[in-house]
């Protein structure tokens, strides 16, 4: 068995946000449920808030699929025909053929720190399409599993992290990639602000923590694209640890 993650990075088009919930979380996961392998799937939504927010965000929506596969080969394509259901109907707008399907095979399940709280879910979630410099994987990999991954995932906010590298099998239409590298870290937050500042001043050594975070390694390609989500599917994370369903708005009053 091999751990896979799909990311689906897409548009809607407008007006049918509530049409394509209803499809994720009605037919969608009832046909999810019959892959061989499925364990879970979420939908997210990008936030206004980003950690490299000069950089493009052209996906408005990100759906993540988690699989346990036997034979990658021939399961991991069975996720096509379910995620055409919905183009077919037009509920996904790929103007300017900015759909992406990128699947990745894990190099373990997800690896937390003393902040998560793995009886709660994530409030949302980070992606880094990542690359390491030619010749430095090796360095690359030791690097992030024996220093970096604890940096990040130990900033308030920050709770687990997984990581993988581009599969051999993709899921039609196949596109290009900018990173062979995922890096995949879950937020359990009400206040991401804080989160990417705290971030950023620790990278800087000017947290007032007191935390500074190791220089960043070399071995690490500064060719990379960051992206953050909030969690707009099934339970979701809400200040004080409640986990809830539903309307947002029940919750504002």
């Amino acid at each position: 068995m091999a751990l896979h993650t799909t990311l689906h990075l897409h548009n809607l088009p407008e007006g049918r946000e509530a049409e394509y919930a209803a499809w994720f979380d009605g037919p969608h996961r009832a046909a999810l449920a019959g892959l061989r392998g499925f364990r879970s799937a979420d939908r997210f939504e990008v936030t206004a808030e980003q950690i490299m927010p000069d950089i493009p965000q052209p996906w408005r929506f990100l759906s993540v699929y988690d699989f346990d596969l036997p034979a990658p080969e021939i399961d991991l394509p069975a996720l096509g025909p379910l995620i055409a259901a919905a183009r077919d109907a037009g509920l996904i707008d790929d103007a300017g053929a900015n759909e992406r399907l990128y699947s990745y095979r894990l190099y373990s399940d997800w690896k937390g720190s003393p902040n998560w709280r793995p009886d709660e879910p994530f409030s949302g979630v980070s992606i880094i399409l990542a690359n390491y410099t030619i010749g430095r994987e090796a360095e690359y990999q030791k690097w992030y599993d024996e220093v970096h991954s604890g940096e990040v995932t130990n900033v308030p906010g920050h709770v687990a992290m997984k990581r993988g590298v581009l599969a051999e099998t993709q899921i039609e239409p196949v596109r290009y990639c900018p990173g062979d590298q995922l890096v995949l870290t879950g937020c359990q937050t009400d206040d991401l602000m804080f989160t990417l500042r705290d971030f950023s001043a620790r990278a800087g050594g000017r947290s007032p923590s007191g935390v500074a975070m190791e220089p960043r390694s070399k071995a690490a390609s500064s060719a990379r694209t960051v992206h953050y989500f909030r969690k707009v599917s099934g339970d979701r994370f809400w200040p004080g640890g409640i986990a809830y369903g539903g309307d947002l708005s029940v919750y504002r009053q």
